[in-house]
């Protein structure tokens, strides 16, 4: 089993940043890979960045640029670092996690709101 807690989400103006963080726990050693994914309101989920246990990341096309995830393994927690915040950006951020049986895991999110 592998727990997950986001937090970091806020209210945040066009053009500023946000750090999301999400600690896991539980069976640490069995996971690779973990990401974030995103939901906007009547939107799919969609994945904004991964990053695999030896580092190597994955950025979409949609968050290349902007966002940045980093995995600290000394705390367990995976970050994504979000800067130059759009409008568009707004939804429900969650972390994922894959263990080595390939059971996906899911924290409960964290809101991300962009005004303009």
């Amino acid at each position: 089993q592998v727990q997950l807690v986001e937090s970091g989400g806020g209210l945040v103006q066009v053009g500023g940043s946000l750090r999301l963080s999400c600690a896991f726990s539980g069976a640490v050693s069995s996971i690779n890979p973990m990401g974030w994914y995103r939901q906007a309101p009547g939107k799919q989920r969609e994945l904004v960045a991964g990053i695999l246990s030896d580092g190597t990341t994955n950025h979409p096309d949609s968050s290349k640029g902007r966002f940045t995830i980093s995995l600290d393994k000394s705390k367990n927690t995976v970050y994504l670092q979000m800067n130059n915040l759009k409008p568009e950006d707004t939804a429900v951020y969650y972390c994922n996690a894959v263990s080595a049986s390939r059971a996906g895991y899911w924290g409960r999110g964290t809101q991300v709101t962009v005004s303009s």
